[in-house]
């Protein structure tokens, strides 16, 4: 039976620079950062979600060079929830971040949208009380 998610793979073209965005402006932590060979393993996590890393990887060939900011076509990457979305839109608008939409409310809770340094997008939401 599967689980739960437990890793999901960005695609960049710097570590150092997605690391940077990823810590300092979405507030995220180091999970791993350990070299293997001549890779780095470099895996971020949001403080209270131990168990999902973001794994912050460099495309080993030119295809996967091209997916970098493209992971989620046209659509996002994946969907963060908060408790506070207005609180968190401003937090992340002050922080930097390139912000695609602001909050609406909708049946299934109010949500926005935000790119990373890249151009993948990303959905937050804040369930319905």
């Amino acid at each position: 039976m599967l689980k739960q998610l437990t890793h999901i793979t960005i695609l960049v073209k710097d570590q150092e620079q997605a690391l940077n965005f990823y810590t300092k402006k979405l507030g995220f932590q180091v999970h791993t950062d350990a070299q293997f060979g001549g890779m780095r393993w470099l895996t971020v996590n949001p403080i209270n979600l131990k168990d999902m890393e973001f794994c912050l990887l460099i495309p080993e060939t030119q295809e996967g060079l091209a997916q970098i900011g493209k992971q989620g076509g046209n659509f996002g990457i994946g969907c963060l929830s908060t408790d506070d979305a207005q609180a968190e839109y401003e937090r992340l608008k002050a922080a930097g971040v390139d912000m695609v939409s602001e909050p609406v409310t909708e049946p299934w809770g109010t949500g926005f949208t935000f790119k990373d340094l890249y151009g993948n997008i990303f959905y937050v939401n804040q369930p319905p009380k």
